[in-house]
């Protein structure tokens, strides 16, 4: 699919919709991340939720987990399921595309999923730190809600699903397609999130070491070359 040949744009949207069931005997982490939605590197602070899309054979759930560094979906997972291992696989993606970093904020709500032992098992395996919405307050994870109102408003609210796979392909699509690599953002200088973190993506130690020994190569050539 091509976005901008279908016409897809970007959309603000202001209003969230809580969908949490915490009515569970789980222990939830404190709320950490406590609002602060603008970190200044990757893989600081990421966020993660769920939602749901309907489709002609039944809901289909999704989960995303997003870096508050540059608003990219780093890891998503699609279910016909609301249970602990959709949220495990969507952190699981995510991890492997950021290269298993330590030491990361993930905020969620505090579903029954996130409260899971098995989930708590990932974050404390990979050394993550476990944040959580205040009981009822759906502003305390607004960016991952975000999220889900502009996918609902650019592209699911405009497509009926015969199925669940149809709905999987779409959603990927505007996941990977659209939103992290043609959708531009104001609060990244109107760039993508893929071109927001590749503006800014440090050099390697291991290349900036490279070109020093390079540099100092050719001055020793240069002044050799001078006697």
């Amino acid at each position: 699919m091509s976005w901008k040949q279908n016409d897809i744009r970007s959309i603000v949207v202001k209003k969230f919709k809580a969908t949490t069931n915490s009515a569970h005997n789980h222990a939830v982490f404190d709320n950490i991340l406590n609002r602060q939605f603008t970190v200044d590197k990757p893989n600081l602070a990421w966020v993660g939720d769920i939602t749901y899309i309907p489709t002609n054979e039944g809901w289909l759930y999704l989960a995303t987990v997003m870096d508050l560094y540059s608003n990219k979906i780093i890891g998503h997972a699609m279910s016909d399921r609301i249970n602990k291992q959709l949220v495990i696989t969507a952190l699981s993606n995510a991890l492997e595309a950021r290269k298993y970093p330590t030491g990361v904020i993930v905020h969620t709500d505090r579903g029954s999923q996130y409260a899971s032992n098995a989930y708590k098992a990932l974050l404390k395996k990979y050394k993550l730190i476990g944040s959580m919405s205040r009981k009822g307050n759906c502003w305390d994870n607004a960016v991952a809600e975000n999220f889900f109102g502009l996918i609902k408003k650019e592209y699911i609210n405009h497509v009926t699903f015969a199925t669940r796979d149809s709905a999987k392909l779409g959603i990927f699509d505007y996941i990977e397609g659209w939103y992290n690599t043609q959708r531009i953002h104001s609060k990244l200088g109107y760039l993508t999130p893929n071109e927001f973190e590749k503006l800014n993506e440090p050099t390697p130690i291991f290349n900036t070491y490279k070109i020093v020994k390079k540099a100092k190569h050719a001055i020793k050539e240069t002044k050799s070359a001078q006697l």
